[in-house]
């Protein structure tokens, strides 16, 4: 049988402290299988991005397993993990998380660079010429539309050609018909690479997309489907 590539088993996760605290994670486990494309829908303050936020190592949990590609992330140091992140997850943001003083083509190479990759710059070109952007390689955030800085967030996670393919409602800032773009970019180069997508969105249509849907609410799951064929 094949393993779980996503395995998160009994989290907790509190954020903030005192009175301001929230629990926001509540006793949270999911198995997410190679290849698919996951859905995660729910209110807002549900919990579905510090969900996508712990799969990417980018938050702490207070108790529970998380374990991504075969290996544990909890107990990590914070540089063990941004190294286990560089290679594995690939993230992509609702608001774009572009440098503004870095072309298209710097923006796309640097995890590249930091990973240590001598040919960095070379691959980002690649990159950006999949997502359709081979004419705005040298153009800075701010003289490209939110379609066009979503591409460039796009080929910056996939360049790295990490296992699992984050991201954290990629059409909220766009209008519908350069959103229907970025979707259709997002699952086509999932299923190209063999990665396992895993989305949250507001967005019905979308969230339809996927060959499997969660929803969340108070910090929970609160439908977890039968995995299907894919689990064979």
């Amino acid at each position: 049988m094949t393993e779980a590539v996503i395995q998160m088993k009994d989290v907790s996760l509190t954020l903030g402290e005192g009175a301001s605290s929230v629990h926001v994670l509540k006793g949270v486990s999911l198995e997410v299988m190679p290849g698919e494309a996951t859905g995660i829908v729910g209110p807002s303050g549900s919990g579905k991005s510090t969900l996508l936020m712990v799969l990417a190592g980018l938050e702490r949990v207070d108790s529970g397993d998380v374990h991504i590609a075969g290996e544990a992330i909890t107990g990590r140091t914070e540089d063990q993990i941004a190294a286990f992140r560089g290679r594995n997850v690939g993230i992509v943001f609702q608001s774009f998380h572009l440098i503004p003083n870095m072309t298209a083509l710097e923006n796309v190479a640097v995890p590249l660079e930091l990973a240590g990759k001598r040919d960095a710059f070379e691959i980002a070109e690649r990159e950006l010429a999949a997502v359709g952007l081979s004419e705005r390689m040298t153009h800075y955030p701010g003289e490209l539309s939110g379609g066009e800085q979503q591409r460039v967030a796009i080929a910056r996670a996939l360049a790295p050609d990490p296992k699992i393919l984050i991201a954290d409602e990629p059409t909220g800032n766009l209008d519908q018909a350069t959103g229907k773009q970025i979707a259709d970019l997002l699952f086509n180069k999932a299923a190209e690479r063999g990665m396992t997508l895993v989305l949250v969105t507001h967005d019905p249509s979308l969230a339809a997309r996927c060959s499997r849907q969660i929803a969340m609410r108070s910090g929970r799951i609160e439908t977890a489907p039968q995995l299907q064929a894919v689990r064979a």
